[in-house]
C-alpha cells in the first residue's frame, strides 16, 4: 500500500466551506466544518482570517453550535446563522425578531437554524430572527443596514407567530399530510408544501431589530423559489432572483424582482425559456448580470450565456456571445467595467475577466476556484481554492493578472499531504474527438503495474474540476490505485459542441469516449489492463450500470444513485420532466429512450456489481437500485446493496461516509484484487 491519506485522517480534515470578505477589506470571514463530537454529523466553526498577512487567524465562535458565516453588513458586522435558541419561554422573541442572545452549548439542534448578527467589538451575537422553518438564504448589501433572508411558512400566515401556530396545530393533532396542486412537488431530498418560500427583510440600524417585513405575502405556489439564485441591490432597496411563479415542470426560471422594501411588489424582468442562474447587481443598480441556461429541446441543445438585463425595462444583452463556458457565479469588478465568473474549462475551474465590451481574459491557470469575493479595493478578489489533489484553501488574486498564481491567505486548516502525483491525459474518441482526462497515481513510482478505477461523474453537465468529499481520488491512490478521471462528451468545459454531439444519447458516446480513455492509460507499463473498477454516481452511476451491460473489460462496477430505467427515472425523479427536454417524450418518442436504457439489456449482467443509494433521494429514486438489484440477483451476479434510510442523493454524514468507502473498498478488494471480503463492522 502506498503513503497517503488513510480514510480516518481524510474523514478528520476540516472543510472549508465558505468565505465573506469584511467592508473595510482588512479580513475574511471563514467557515471550516469538522465532525461533530460524537461522529454523527459536521458542525461550522467561523474563522477570522487577516487579508494583509499580518496576525494569525482567530477562531470566533468557541460554543460547540454549527455556525456559519453569512456576509457582513455596511457597518462591519457579521451576519451568521446557528441552531435556534431552546424553546425555554424565548418563543415570542424568536417568532417576532426581537433582539436577545445566541444561547451556548453544543447539545441544542442543528435544524433549523436562526440568524445572529455580531456586532464590532461585541462578545456574543445577538438573535435577528428564528422562523419556525429557519433561515435558508442570506443577504447583505454594500451601502444599507437591510438584511434579505429567505425562510418558508404556512399559507395565509402573516406573521411568523401565525405560521408557529400553524406548524403546532398541525403537530398537535398529528397531521402530516399535505395537499399537492402543483408539479414537481418534491425536490432533491423533501416534499414541497405545505410551507412556501417567503423573502423576508430586516433592518439591522439601530440597537432595536425590528419585525422582518415579508416581500412576498402571496408566494403563486409551494415550489417558486425551491432552486434560487438571489442578489440584494447595493443600497439594499431591491432583490433580484431566479423563480418558477408558474408551475407544471416547464423547469425555466423567470428573472424577477422585489421593486421596492415597502410595497412587496414583485415583478417578472424577463420571462424565457432559460433557467436565470448566477446573479449580481451592478453597483449602481440599474444592470443586473445573470448566467443563463437554455432550456434545450430534442432538437435544440442547452447553450449557456452570460447576459445584463436592465433593471427598469427588462431589456437583455448578451455579454461576450463567442465565449461558451457556464458561468458558476458572477461579479462586478469596480469600476463596472467587467465581470468577474468563474467557471469550468478543461478539467479546471479558472476565474475570468469578461469585460462588457465582450474581451475575455483568463485570471488563473491551475485549479478550480469558488466562493468568489471582491475587496472594497477593487483590486483583490478573494476565493476558495482547490485542485483535483489539493484540498480547498483561501487565496487572493489580482483582478487585472493574467494565469497568476493566486496568494494563499494565513490559513486555520493544517495543511494535509495526500501522498499523490497527478498528470493530464488527452484520449481520441471513436471519431477522433479529443477527450481530456486526469490520472491520479500514488506519488512514489510503483514497482508492479496498478490496478485502475475508472471514476464517472454525474449531472451529466458537469465536469471534473477541483477536490472531492464524495468521490476522493486520493484516498485511492494511497491504496495503491491509479485513478482516471476522464471527461466524456456532455462535459462542461469544452464548448457547446461537445455537450450538443451527445445531447440525446447520454450512453453510446460517452461511454465510448471512457473506454477510449481507459484504452490510452491501459497502454502504459505502470497500469494494469487486467485489474480494472469502474465507479460513478448519478449519472455516472447511471454510466456505470450502462458499461455493466454493454462490456466485460471490468472486473468490479460501483454503482451509486444511478438511473437503471429511463423511463423510471421519468416518472419518479422529482425532475424528471427535464429528460424529455433532450429525450422527448417517452410515450411518443420511446425508441429514443428505449435504446440506452440499461434494464432493458438485464441478460448482459456478468460483472461483480456494488449498488448503494440513499433512500431520501427525489433526484434519482430509490426504485433504480431496487430494480438493478433485482436484476443481479435473478440473474446470480455476484453483488451487494447498500442503502442509507437516513441520506439523499449524497451521502452527507461522517459516519456514513466511513461505511461507504469502507464497504466501497473491500468490494474493489475482493473482485479486482483478489482478497477475502471484509464486511464493515457496523453493517
Amino acid at each position: 500500500m502506498s503513503e497517503g491519506l488513510d480514510l480516518e485522517a481524510f474523514l478528520a480534515m476540516p472543510r472549508l466551506l465558505n468565505l465573506h470578505v469584511s467592508p473595510d477589506g482588512a479580513r475574511l470571514a471563514l467557515t471550516i466544518q469538522t465532525v461533530a463530537a460524537d461522529g454523527k454529523s459536521f458542525v461550522g466553526a467561523i474563522w477570522e482570517v487577516p487579508t494583509t498577512g499580518d496576525g494569525a487567524p482567530r477562531r470566533l465562535s468557541r460554543n460547540g453550535a454549527d455556525e456559519t458565516a453569512r456576509g457582513f453588513t455596511a457597518d462591519g458586522s457579521l451576519l451568521l446563522t446557528a441552531p435556534r435558541p431552546a424553546a425555554d419561554g424565548a418563543d415570542a422573541a424568536q417568532a417576532s425578531g426581537v433582539s436577545g442572545e445566541m444561547t451556548t452549548g453544543g447539545g441544542a439542534s442543528r435544524e433549523p437554524h436562526a440568524l445572529y448578527v455580531l456586532g464590532p467589538g461585541d462578545e456574543r451575537p445577538r438573535l435577528v430572527v428564528a422562523p419556525g422553518a429557519g433561515v435558508s438564504e442570506v443577504l447583505s448589501a454594500r451601502h444599507s443596514a437591510t438584511v434579505v433572508v429567505t425562510t418558508a411558512m404556512h399559507p395565509g400566515s402573516t406573521t411568523l407567530q401565525e405560521d408557529r401556530a400553524r406548524e403546532q396545530a398541525r403537530m398537535d393533532a398529528g397531521v402530516q399530510a399535505r395537499l399537492v396542486e402543483h408539479y414537481p412537488d418534491r425536490y432533491w431530498d423533501h416534499d414541497i408544501g405545505p410551507r412556501q418560500p417567503r423573502l423576508l427583510a430586516i433592518d439591522l440600524d439601530g440597537t432595536d431589530i425590528a419585525e422582518p417585513r415579508d416581500l412576498t405575502p402571496r408566494p403563486p405556489w409551494a415550489g417558486w423559489l425551491e432552486e434560487v439564485h438571489l442578489s440584494l441591490s447595493e443600497d439594499g432597496s431591491r432583490v433580484a432572483f431566479g423563480a418558477q411563479p408558474n408551475a407544471g415542470g416547464h423547469f425555466k426560471t423567470d428573472l424577477a424582482m422585489v421593486e421596492t422594501m415597502t410595497e412587496s411588489v414583485v415583478r417578472v424582468l424577463v420571462d424565457a425559456d432559460v433557467q436565470h442562474e448566477a446573479l449580481a447587481w451592478s453597483p449602481d443598480g440599474s444592470t443586473i448580470a445573470v448566467a443563463t441556461t437554455e432550456i434545450g429541446a430534442p432538437d435544440r441543445p442547452s447553450r449557456f450565456h452570460l447576459v445584463l438585463v436592465d433593471a427598469a425595462t427588462g431589456a437583455v444583452k448578451e455579454v461576450a456571445p463567442g465565449w461558451e463556458e457556464r458561468a458558476l457565479e458572477v461579479l462586478w469588478t469596480r469600476p463596472a467595467d467587467a465581470l468577474l465568473v468563474c467557471a469550468d474549462q478543461r478539467g479546471h475551474t479558472p476565474v475570468f475577466r469578461v469585460g462588457l465590451d465582450g474581451t475575455v481574459s483568463r485570471l488563473t491557470a491551475a485549479g478550480a476556484y469558488r466562493n468568489l469575493a471582491l475587496g472594497p479595493d477593487g483590486e483583490t478578489l478573494y476565493a476558495i481554492r482547490s485542485h483535483i489533489d489539493e484540498p480547498p484553501t483561501a487565496v487572493a488574486l489580482d483582478v487585472r493578472g493574467s494565469d497568476q498564481r493566486p496568494r494563499p491567505l494565513p490559513n486555520p486548516i493544517p495543511t494535509t499531504a495526500t501522498g499523490t502525483r497527478l498528470e493530464q491525459i488527452t484520449s481520441a474518441g471513436d471519431d477522433g474527438e479529443a477527450i481530456h482526462s486526469w490520472l491520479v497515481l500514488p506519488r512514489a513510482p510503483a514497482e508492479t503495474p496498478l490496478p485502475l478505477a475508472v471514476l464517472i461523474h454525474g449531472g451529466p453537465i458537469s465536469s471534473w474540476t477541483g477536490w472531492h468529499w464524495r468521490w476522493s481520488a486520493a484516498l485511492l491512490a494511497a491504496r495503491g490505485w491509479a485513478v482516471l478521471l476522464p471527461n466524456p462528451r456532455l462535459s462542461t468545459g469544452y464548448g457547446h459542441d461537445l455537450i450538443a454531439a451527445a445531447w440525446t444519447d447520454w450512453a453510446t458516446l460517452p461511454a465510448g469516449d471512457i473506454l477510449a480513455a481507459m484504452d490510452a492509460i491501459t497502454a502504459r507499463d505502470d497500469i494494469d489492463e487486467g485489474r480494472i473498477a469502474a465507479l460513478g454516481g448519478s449519472y455516472g452511476g447511471y454510466m456505470a450500470n450502462w458499461l455493466a451491460v454493454t462490456t466485460d473489460r471490468f472486473r468490479a462496477i460501483v454503482s451509486h444513485a444511478g438511473v437503471w430505467d429511463l423511463a423510471m427515472e421519468h416518472d419518479t425523479s422529482d425532475v424528471g420532466f427535464f429528460m424529455e427536454r433532450q429525450f422527448g417524450d417517452p410515450r411518443r418518442d420511446e425508441d429514443s429512450w428505449r435504446h440506452q436504457s440499461p434494464h432493458l439489456r438485464a441478460d448482459a449482467l456478468r460483472t461483480p456489481m456494488l449498488v448503494i443509494h440513499g433512500a431520501r433521494d427525489q433526484r434519482v429514486t430509490v426504485s433504480n437500485s431496487h430494480s438493478l438489484w433485482l436484476a443481479l440477483q435473478l440473474r446470480s451476479v455476484p453483488s451487494r446493496l447498500l442503502v442509507y434510510p437516513d441520506e439523499n442523493h449524497w451521502i452527507l454524514k461522517p459516519q456514513n461516509a466511513r461505511l461507504w468507502y469502507q464497504t466501497v473498498f473491500a468490494f474493489l478488494d475482493e473482485h479486482v484484487l483478489g482478497k477475502p471480503w471484509e464486511q464493515p463492522r457496523l453493517l
